[in-house]
């Protein structure tokens, strides 16, 4: 029976020694909370940190916590206490945490660290192998672990990953700055699905995927290699009922106790004093000094609140022995001191703050009796305080005033959106909601409740293993197949019996990789000596089916016992034979085409064009993938309408498009090599759309192979120019 294997940095248990004992509790955490009903099923498994670092347990304690841990269905990851400190807060929250979050000054980047980083992913990933059979679903998490999908993927390629990153995902600008942003990207990219909180977080993740690792995105599907990985948002919620049955029970509570929390039946009036909520980890993330002076502002700017507002703060020590934390907490103290020590009378205290925890039931109680939250992160992955304080809403008064960088902000257009950046706008907002009409405060937080109410965490994790089930139906669109051994060898078994065989071969990306200049893709030492190995065998013929020019190919191989195809098709030169032209070309439209295709390099960086006898091309591998995607679009559009009755076509190739003769193709090329010839076996092999018309004109009886993963009328495909030398190594051994 297969299982799901969640993997994050936290098993969803508290772990303590106290004593020599051990305590183990369930966690209270908002994964924990939200996999909770992933994890209830029968078959899964969690694997995870267990919180203690090996130095603090003996042997005994180590097999009496691993016993305790594995009885709840989890798997422990052993660190030590040197692992922590460069892993989790080193590499993760000086590094990661302050990039992803747009802190790039507070960004710290070790070797030393990342080697560290590596190694435990790569400890996290083995526990995933040891445990993994085939069938089950891989389910990883958070910014500690980006490296573990493809880690994964690397020992069990038909395993089904899924990842979801619970922070922002920054921009390409500020992504581009990280010294191992390939190996994030590529690690991340292990998975069949990557989900974000937002589909901002998810835009940025596309566009760094296509600009630093130059991959292919339709929508929100990356053509990575031989796999096809899908993007997502799945926006987080909460337990809503919790939150609501809880904050119902206590007002129950205070009803009878003869405590009625009063709740207005018009516009709020000032006589006493009204609570400004605002809770949140202390972390330079959440905006809090920023919320202090906001507020300081607030009272400066509408004197007539004085004595009649107060803010109350609750901030959970977090990281607090990370140098940023520190400073934050002491900047923090330093500005609530200051402005109640200008601000206090007798009778009132402006800013009431609360450097600790609070069960929840307090929590609740914080949320339900308080008319206005202010929750103003400066960057913030989801925020599901913001969500909570809905939820405690029992009345449907209350207002929320959020940070439009939350990624709940997005969901919750109904709350008052500030920058938090603002001071000006934050003072007015929190004045427009003190006085806000009854009437519009349940307008607002009935929407928002009536929006909330069914996303909750538990449909977020099933519509995200819903979504990752989905995954394995993507393959079958795609009617080649895997090249495996078992193909192989059935090959190989009739090559080996052939008497004339016939190995047609394209050249670029298929035996040399791209480069940014096609005149950079010259063919190596290593390639000839194996092109040669292969011929050297009376009975193979090679032949070089490529669009480049006749003197470029000429010049490579001019010397070779090969056969040659150039230009698409418009010259051959049979194995031994001198060239001939297949086709009679006019190309005086060149004259009108060249200045279409050299306005658009003017208007496009880093594009080229490259004019060859009978072609030209417009390259623009080095352009910005985004731009040069609307400009191909626009160039398609207008090359079309010009050349539609003039015999013309236009190509789109490996980041290219060509204009040439339609009467040009390598189809007809090699049916003409092919007429006349008895071959017992032809292999054909190429990557571009103009490698399909050579696939769709051969026999059926040929081998025919994709180079890459996408839609093709090729039998097979492999994933890359390596693979693609690994398969001519067996050519020339047999």
């Amino acid at each position: 029976m297969k299982k799901t294997i969640i993997v994050s940095n936290r098993l969803p248990l508290d772990v303590k020694v106290k004593k020599n004992e051990l305590e183990i509790h369930p966690s209270v955490g908002g994964l924990a909370t939200g996999l909770k009903s992933v994890h209830a099923e029968g078959n899964s498994l969690w694997i995870g940190w267990s919180g203690l670092k090996e130095e603090e347990l003996t042997p005994a304690l180590s097999a009496k916590a691993h016993e305790a841990i594995t009885r709840e269905r989890c798997i422990p990851v052993l660190l030590t206490g040197a692992e922590v400190e460069d892993f989790y807060f080193g590499f993760s929250n000086k590094g990661l945490w302050p990039l992803f979050h747009y802190f790039m000054e507070y960004a710290e980047f070790e070797l030393g660290q990342w080697k560290s980083y590596q190694a435990v992913n790569q400890k996290f990933a083995d526990a995933v192998l040891e445990h993994l059979e085939d069938g089950d679903n891989v389910w990883v998490h958070d910014y500690q672990l980006l490296l573990v999908p493809q880690m994964i993927r690397d020992k069990k390629p038909g395993v089904t990953i899924g990842f979801f990153l619970h922070i922002p995902f920054p921009s390409y600008e500020i992504l581009r700055t990280f010294p191992w942003r390939e190996e994030v990207l590529q690690g991340m990219l292990g998975s069949d699905l990557i989900g974000f909180h937002t589909y901002d977080y998810e835009r940025h993740f596309l566009s760094s995927v296509k600009r630093i690792l130059n991959y292919e995105v339709k929508f929100n599907e990356i053509t990575c290699q031989n796999r096809m990985v899908k993007v997502d948002s799945f926006p987080m919620g909460i337990d809503y009922d919790k939150f609501y049955q809880t904050a119902v029970q206590q007002e129950a509570q205070r009803q009878l106790e003869e405590q009625p929390l009063a709740v207005p039946d018009g516009t709020p009036a000032l006589d006493e004093v009204q609570t400004i909520v605002s809770i949140d980890r202390m972390d330079y993330t959440k905006g809090i000094p920023n919320r202090i002076r906001a507020f300081e502002y607030f009272l400066n700017k509408y004197p007539q609140f004085k004595e009649k507002v107060q803010l109350i703060m609750l901030a959970v020590p977090s990281r607090s022995n990370v140098p940023q934390y520190q400073k934050l907490k002491r900047e923090t103290d330093e500005l609530v001191g200051r402005i109640n020590g200008q601000f206090s009378t007798i009778n009132w205290t402006p800013i009431g703050y609360f450097y600790r925890s609070m069960p929840f039931e307090g929590l609740i109680t914080l949320y339900a009796t308080a008319p206005v939250a202010l929750i103003n992160p400066i960057r913030d992955g989801m925020n599901l305080v913001a969500k909570e304080y809905v939820a405690t809403r029992i009345h449907q008064d209350g207002v929320l005033i959020l940070s439009e960088m939350a990624g709940a902000a997005k969901e919750l257009t109904e709350a008052l959106l500030i920058n938090p950046n603002n001071f000006e706008q934050i003072a007015d907002t929190i004045k427009y909601a003190l006085e806000m009409p009854i009437e519009e405060q349940r307008s607002r937080m009935g929407i928002l409740q009536k929006r909330l109410q069914p996303n909750t965490v538990e449909k977020w994790a099933a519509d995200f293993i819903s979504a990752l089930e989905e995954t394995k139906n993507i393959l079958p669109v795609f009617t080649s197949r895997k090249w495996d051994d078992s193909h192989q060898e059935a090959m190989f078994t009739n090559y080996k019996k052939a008497g004339k065989r016939l190995l047609l071969l394209d050249y670029d990306g298929t035996l040399v990789g791209f480069k940014n200049h096609p005149m950079d893709a010259i063919p190596d030492p290593a390639l000839f000596a194996l092109l040669d190995r292969i011929s050297a065998d009376g009975r193979t013929e090679i032949a070089i089916v490529s669009g480049r020019d006749k003197a470029t190919i000429e010049q490579w191989f001019g010397d070779k016992n090969y056969s040659l195809i150039t230009d698409h098709g418009v010259w051959l030169r049979r194995k031994g034979k001198e060239w001939k032209p297949l086709e009679r070309l006019n190309t005086s439209w060149k004259d009108n085409i060249r200045p279409i295709l050299e306005t658009y390099v003017n208007r496009t960086p880093g594009s080229f064009v490259e004019e060859k006898n009978y072609s030209l091309a417009w390259h623009y591998r080095k352009s910005d993938p985004e731009l040069a995607q609307m400009r191909v679009q626009e160039l398609t559009a207008v090359l079309t309408s010009l050349i539609s009755n003039n015999g013309l076509s236009v190509l789109e190739g490996n980041k290219v498009l060509e204009i040439k003769s339609s009467s040009v193709n390598k189809g007809r090329a090699s049916s003409r090599l092919l007429a006349g010839a008895q071959y017992d076996y032809i292999f054909a092999m190429g990557d571009d759309w103009t490698d399909e018309y050579m696939f769709e004109e051969l026999p059926p009886s040929a081998y025919t192979v994709k180079v890459g993963f996408q839609k093709t009328s090729a039998k097979y495909f492999v994933q890359d120019t390596v693979e693609v030398r690994a398969l001519l190594e067996r050519f020339a051994e047999a």
